[in-house]
């Protein structure tokens, strides 16, 4: 769950629930209750203020836990794909579309 990483990181750091809702400018009592998992889809931008503070990565945040970096990415290939499927653009023109970028590479 994200609110137990944030809360295993900030106990890392040495850092109270005071200080990291104050140093990333965010409310004590929201960051409570992600932690405490009683709010559950924080914002990218609430997660963003906290990665800067925490100095880590927001996929150290997103990520499930034991999920390597290779199957986030998978993960992000997968979604990646969904989105053309749903735009309507065939197999052919995306490799079209790849071809005349390498081309311009």
């Amino acid at each position: 769950m994200i609110g137990k990483r944030i809360q295993k990181l900030r106990q890392k750091k040495r850092l109270s629930l005071s200080e990291l809702a104050s140093r990333a400018g965010v409310a004590k009592s929201y960051l409570s209750s992600i932690e405490r998992n009683i709010q559950h889809n924080p914002s990218i931008e609430f997660l963003h203020k906290i990665a800067v503070v925490l100095s880590v990565d927001i996929h150290n945040l997103i990520r499930e836990e034991g999920q390597c970096e290779v199957e986030y990415l998978e993960k992000e290939w997968v979604q990646l794909v969904r989105e053309v499927r749903a735009s309507g653009l065939s197999i052919d023109e995306v490799r079209s579309c790849l071809s005349q970028y390498n081309s311009h590479a």
